[in-house]
């Protein structure tokens, strides 16, 4: 995979077009480490807040309508969802457990919060994650502290804004420019955020591209 890190962004966002539109499919579930998938191939973790919007964003990243599983109940993905895209595998996807759903219970939000954790600190073959954040919403108290558990786990992170079409272009723009200011703050933030839209597509060539890159690195 070498010869591929030096792909211009045209070659690299057709590289990553064709990739993902290739095989794609459901590995395992994990619910804690020892079930983990054998470190075959870079990973590429997303994290979110409960109702976010991962599942859609990873529906449409892989041009399939039922990869994961959706739900309008926060809190449904309670293990770390592994998907494997190419053949032979290039990348596995993980979808990690939402976070911030107050109506979880408190021993089983504890439990998600090690798991996340363990696996962030713990994985060699995770290359990056993404960080889902609402834009009607904004980063949250309950992103910050993600945010800061990944830099203090020095997982290179990059912040990904979902819904883009739910919300006018002007605050969008606003929302984007405080989200981008809050990015720069943390050590081990990508600087660019990726503003995406799961109903429109919008973003989703761009979202490709930066999978493919941090998997290439």
């Amino acid at each position: 995979m070498s010869e591929d890190m030096d792909l211009e962004d045209a070659d690299l966002t057709e590289a990553a077009r064709k990739l993902f539109s290739g095989p794609v499919s459901f590995l395992k579930s994990a619910p804690e480490l020892k079930f983990l998938p054998d470190p075959g191939a870079p990973e590429i973790a997303f994290a979110g807040r409960s109702n976010v919007g991962k599942s859609s964003l990873l529906n449409k990243l892989t041009n399939r309508n039922a990869l994961a599983r959706t739900s309008n109940t926060p809190g449904r993905t309670q293990e770390l969802n592994y998907f494997e895209v190419g053949d032979p595998v290039r990348i596995r996807l993980v979808d990690m457990p939402g976070y911030g759903f107050a109506k979880a219970p408190k021993d089983l939000a504890r439990r998600w919060r090690y798991l996340v954790n363990d696996y962030l600190r713990g994985r060699q073959v995770l290359k990056r994650a993404l960080v889902l954040i609402d834009s009607r919403h904004g980063i949250k108290e309950v992103d910050q502290e993600v945010m800061k558990m990944l830099d203090d786990a020095a997982v290179s992170y990059r912040v990904v804004l979902t819904k883009a079409d739910k919300i006018k272009a002007s605050e969008l723009a606003e929302v984007t420019a405080r989200t981008e200011g809050e990015a720069r703050k943390h050590p081990a933030a990508h600087p660019e955020i990726i503003v995406t839209s799961s109903e429109k597509g919008l973003g989703m060539d761009r979202l490709r591209a930066a999978v493919l890159e941090a998997a290439l690195t």
